[in-house]
């Protein structure tokens, strides 16, 4: 038996294993560069966050693993039902009408996981599982330059022995380091102490796994796509997930103090002992059920045939976080390490693959000079916060409509930041206000009302019925498109009408004024749809210039270009 630990040296050091850092050290490896990861945990190890929006095929694309991915096996995910307002129908995003590349799937985390971690190897990446980094040396010269890793690593169980130790430290020197340490994030909270939480999302999660659960679209284009409701009580949201293993993820998201008030809830269940076991009285199980209670159509599709799956419940603190930064001298943070925003659109994966390619493109241009260290670490901090900023938008507007309710969220939110992710949005979004030097928040509640569109309960039939029947212009029926101003919308509904004769049809006044909303409302959420769907395309971070500079995405010469502001 001979001990596999980590070299002494090493050009590129990663920490960390998951999505993120298995996706950075493939891409520099890949780019000829030699790279050490470090993974505390042996993998597959289990990991909650099981549902891909489709960017996650387009990232696996660039390192050759798309197809690993297609032939895995997992849950196809035609789309994703939303149902934020229990007055009125679910919203549906479908994925597959974006063309049949734009399909992703939900996955069990421990095989995701550990697929991309294999795949990291085949890229020429050294890998040490059970190999957990206890603290990280500094360089007396510049001592915000990260230069040596503490590392402890763990004998595979059964291997130990007098000549083999069952633990062994050592140390790494490295030229860069990547940060990719879930949320432990060594550098940001053990060194640069730059971690700070949302204090309108301090939240808990809580889930369990199920079997013989019923399914959302039974039939349709839509079977088998996850399902998200608000919790009637308005602390949350709940998501049921099928997964290609027979079980169905069912959990919620939900306000940290109100779950832990919820003494009475022992009596709540919704479900009998016999589909929901708890045979040893457990206070977290017995609060998962009653919360459950709270979503009536979670609560459906768990038919009389469903059963939990006994001792599955488990829970985690859900606070969003971000740092401040996410680079400095020689090192960069990707993934959780850095940042992590409630799970409700399904993010996480898009923003550890995101802030992975953005390290990985930024420590190439500081090494083939295509700009200074100081820059590339600056434009990869404002990459990732651009990235993260879009997305708290709209989990905060989601987050408005079901706590039913205009929580102060400023204090969440970075002005600078802010500028950078909405900076061509901010007059449409304000419409006629007047938008001043700082943002407000009058402002940002109109732009949460915006991002609030997204989840508008509209239909794939309605939008396809809208561009078949060619009386609304392309333009406005695209994703793709800039945003545009609501005069704008409302002038292609008032021609919409006089083409169509809309006041000749028969029919009440109530009928074509219903038909009317539902088209303003497929307009709408388009119209909002586009402040996000930059995220969705690998390309885009060719297409958008930050701080003078954006990716150069070529295979073997990644790196940053200059571009225009």
């Amino acid at each position: 038996f001979v001990l596999d630990i980590a070299p002494q040296h090493s050009q590129i050091l990663v920490i960390g294993g998951g999505p993120s850092g298995s996706y950075a050290a493939s891409v520099l490896a890949r780019e000829g560069m030699e790279v050490t990861l470090l993974e505390a945990a042996e993998f597959p190890r289990y990991h909650i966050g099981e549902s891909l929006i489709p960017s996650a095929r387009h990232y696996l694309k660039f390192i050759d693993a798309e197809e690993k991915l297609v032939q895995a096996g997992f849950k196809h995910k035609p789309g994703a039902a939303i149902k934020f307002n229990q007055h009125k129908k679910e919203g549906y995003t479908d994925f597959v009408a974006l063309g049949i590349h734009n399909s992703s799937w939900n996955v069990i985390r421990s095989q995701f996981d550990d697929l991309l971690l294999k795949h990291a190897r085949t890229c020429g990446v050294e890998v040490f599982e059970r190999t957990k980094v206890g603290s990280v040396e500094f360089s007396a010269q510049d001592t915000r330059r990260p230069v040596i890793v503490n590392w402890t690593h763990t004998t595979k169980a059964g291997f130990a022995s007098a000549s083999v130790p069952s633990r062994t430290t050592g140390r790494t020197t490295f030229d860069y380091l990547v940060d990719a340490s879930g949320r432990a994030g060594v550098m940001s909270t053990k060194y640069m102490k730059n971690r700070h939480f949302n204090e309108s999302l301090k939240n808990i999660a809580i889930w369990g796994y199920w079997r013989g659960a019923g399914t959302y679209g039974m039939g349709t284009s839509r079977e088998g796509a996850p399902w998200f409701e608000a919790l009637t009580d308005e602390s949350g949201w709940a998501w049921f997930i099928p997964l290609h293993d027979g079980t169905t993820s069912v959990g919620v998201v939900m306000n940290q103090q109100m779950f832990t008030e919820g003494a009475k809830w022992a009596s709540m269940s919704p479900f009998s002992p016999e589909a929901a076991p708890n045979p040893r009285g457990s206070t977290m199980t017995s609060r998962y059920l009653a919360a459950l209670g709270n979503a009536p159509q979670v609560v459906e599709l768990l038919s009389e045939h469903a059963r939990m799956v006994e001792d599955s419940v488990k829970s985690a603190s859900d606070y969003s976080y971000k740092a401040t930064e996410h680079a400095g001298p020689n090192f960069r943070i990707c993934g959780d390490a850095g940042a992590f925003i409630d799970p409700c659109f399904s993010s996480g994966i898009h923003l550890a693959l995101t802030s992975a390619m953005s390290a990985a493109a930024s420590i190439c241009a500081a090494i083939r000079s295509d700009c200074t260290e100081e820059a590339a670490g600056k434009w990869h901090t404002e990459r990732v916060m651009t990235s993260y900023t879009r997305f708290q938008l709209v989990v905060l507007s989601a987050y408005k409509q079901f706590r039913n309710q205009a929580e102060d969220v400023l204090s969440d939110i970075d002005e600078d930041n802010f500028d950078r992710a909405f900076a061509m949005f901010r007059p449409v979004i304000q419409g006629g206000a007047d938008i001043g030097i700082r943002l407000s928040e009058d402002e940002l509640q109109r732009s949460l009302d915006f991002c609030a569109n997204l989840f508008n309960p509209t239909t794939p039939e309605q939008h396809a019925e809208l561009v078949l029947g060619g009386k609304i212009a392309k333009d406005l029926l695209d994703v793709n498109k800039p945003v545009v101003d609501r005069a704008v919308l409302d002038e292609a509904l008032h021609v919409r009408d006089e083409k169509s004769g809309e006041a000749r049809l028969g029919g009440t006044d109530g009928v074509r004024s219903e038909r009317r909303g539902e088209t303003q409302l497929v307009l709408d959420k388009i119209n909002a749809r586009r402040v996000i769907q930059p995220e969705y395309a690998i390309s885009n971070m060719e297409d958008e210039g930050i701080d003078g500079y954006a990716v150069r995405l070529q295979r073997g010469n990644l790196g940053l270009n200059k571009v225009l502001s």
